[in-house]
């Protein structure tokens, strides 16, 4: 019998190891496939391709020229598409804007005279793949008029659109490029501005303004430096992290009963009482005058607690907002005069807080 129930044993144990065995080789298993299919499915989140294209209109507008750029981006699955499209000439970036819910954008641009070869780039996003377009020429009046362009090369981050993190600055390099400035008879003053940003948000520019002289390069090959090139001003932009309001720090310590709240109560009602009984036993005239003055020393004291210096040692600092997340679209502009019209330029970028 004991050997009946030992083999008994023995033939469980070999049960339970084949069907331990078992469930090893099916999680193995699970696990091979689960390697495969994430970066399958990773890849097919962004694997619809898209179709960029762009329709360019030019109307003479005071001896320059206007382009409208229309931009349209659709993925192959004929719906439209989400994020920002840049016009591009060359290497240089000319405008970036956000592409509305029915994927297109537009924007106007101020041409030098000539030819010039437009694109749009679509940066692609979570579930869309980038695109461009075919190239468009479009030739723009030529005239003798001094002016300038301006362009955008993007440093911190090093690409557009602009992803920043709330508390975190980014820098954009703004180039001037002169027009016609062999035509200036003095020099001209160009001053950059930015405008579209979010709340608590800031940008500065370093030079803010730039001179073009009529020597003032108009292009430079790669490499070359930077006084042969035109000239660059940098852009920094500052977002703000939220905080938290502060500890209150009274500026003084005092004893129970005779500190300066209790003083603030107590001097003005013994003065007036005081006052009210004197001016009883005087004149009629000099009870209003007291009640008067007293009405006029609790005002004072009551209002000067709602300073700002009040409010900073009771209560402590203001809560910090953060600048809110979001997508914009930012403009860069510059001013300037040929002495007889003013001269205004702008270019545009998109900005993402997170």
């Amino acid at each position: 019998m004991r050997d009946s129930s030992e083999d008994l044993e023995q033939v469980q144990v070999r049960g339970m190891n084949r069907r331990s065995l078992r469930l090893e080789w099916v999680a193995g298993l699970g696990a091979a496939l689960a390697m495969l299919v994430l970066p399958v499915a990773a890849a097919s989140a962004q694997s619809v391709a898209t179709e960029t294209s762009m329709s360019v209109m030019t109307s003479d507008q005071g001896g320059q020229t206007k382009t409208s750029v229309l931009m349209s981006v659709t993925g192959t699955d004929g719906l439209p598409a989400a994020g920002a499209v840049s016009i591009v000439e060359g290497g240089r970036q000319l405008a970036q804007v956000t592409l509305n819910p029915s994927g297109q954008a537009s924007a106007v641009l101020t041409l030098p005279g000539g030819e010039h070869n437009l694109r749009a780039l679509y940066s692609g996003d979570a579930t869309h793949l980038a695109s461009a377009s075919v190239s468009t020429l479009v030739q723009t009046q030529v005239s003798s008029t001094p002016s300038f362009q301006l362009t955008l090369a993007p440093v911190a981050p090093s690409a557009l659109p602009l992803v920043l993190t709330a508390g975190n600055p980014g820098t954009i390099n703004v180039t001037i490029v002169p027009v016609n400035p062999t035509a200036l008879t003095s020099p001209m003053f160009v001053t950059l501005s930015c405008s579209g940003l979010p709340n608590q948000a800031s940008c500065t520019f370093s030079p803010q303004s730039v001179e073009i002289l009529p020597t003032t390069p108009t292009s430079c090959a790669a490499g070359s430096p930077a006084s042969a090139c035109p000239p660059v001003s940098s852009m920094v932009l500052q977002t703000q992290a939220g905080g938290t309001a502060g500890q209150a720090t009274p500026p003084t310590t005092y004893t129970r009963g005779n500190g300066p709240v209790a003083w603030a109560f107590l001097l003005p009602g013994v003065l007036g009482l005081g006052g009210l009984a004197w001016g009883a036993r005087r004149r009629a005239w000099l009870s209003r005058l007291a009640l008067i003055a007293l009405v006029a020393l609790v005002t004072m004291l009551g209002t000067t607690a709602c300073n700002p210096r009040y409010y900073y040692f009771h209560h402590g600092p203001p809560t910090t907002l953060p600048t809110p997340s979001g997508t914009y679209t930012v403009s860069v502009t510059g001013q300037s005069s040929n002495g007889i019209t003013a001269i205004t330029q702008n270019t545009t970028f998109v900005l993402t807080v997170q």
